[in-house]
């Protein structure tokens, strides 16, 4: 084995055995689905402060109350929802989201400016899909705020295989390649949010999320 591959294997071994310390938000179905997504998830719970999500609540709220709750998304994806994207932040707002792009994304990777937000009433859901790669590139990194919830990733080659990552109120998860693009994911409903077997009671949830430019490079 070359010296190259040697430190790929050692890099792998060392993500799947990160995503096992992680079992507080991973669910898998075997060690095979963590090999696969080793180093194309990430979870970090309490990565905002309580009023660092206040914060950003009393910034969304006016933009997203002139709005009405709809049924159905463009491509059916979503279900009671509202969403707005936001270019311009306040100083506190914008250095949280700058915590986040240095968290998600490698320097000199160029990222949409536009902030995606979306709201989600008590029996919203989103539907298992993959993202178009028409509007964001490889990563997304999402802030969950208000309201605990379970997200679900399914192989498109095997739907026994599956992982659920555990969103709990002020954490920040990150998809990236394989994760975005062999997997679907979804939010579960209400009725379906469980994760080890235990209740996550899902309430109004709002998502602030940023994204890399479609034509970028995948981030090593």
């Amino acid at each position: 084995m070359g010296p190259a591959r040697a430190v790929r294997r050692f890099l792998r071994v060392a993500a799947v055995r990160a995503l096992r310390r992680g079992s507080s938000w991973l669910a898998a179905a075997g060690p095979l689905v963590l090999q696969r997504l080793a180093g194309d998830v990430q979870v970090r719970p309490d990565f905002l402060s309580r009023r660092e999500e206040a914060a950003l609540c009393r910034e969304l709220e006016p933009d997203l109350r002139r709005q009405r709750y709809q049924r159905e998304h463009w491509d059916g994806a979503i279900h009671g929802f509202r969403e707005t994207e936001k270019l311009r932040w306040t100083e506190e707002s914008s250095e949280i989201l700058q915590r986040v792009r240095d968290a998600a994304f490698p320097p000199g990777v160029p990222q949409l400016s536009l902030v995606h937000v979306l709201d989600l009433e008590k029996s919203g859901y989103i539907k298992a899909h993959i993202d178009s790669v028409k509007f964001c590139g490889s990563t997304i990194a999402g802030l969950c705020l208000l309201s605990s919830s379970v997200m679900r990733l399914v192989s498109q080659e095997n739907q026994d295989d599956w992982a659920d990552l555990l969103l709990e109120r002020r954490c920040l998860y990150i998809l990236r390649g394989r994760a975005r693009y062999e997997f679907t994911h979804e939010l579960l409903r209400d009725e379906e949010s469980f994760f080890n077997g235990q209740k996550v009671a899902r309430d109004r949830r709002i998502s602030v999320i940023c994204r890399n430019l479609p034509d970028s490079p995948h981030p090593a």
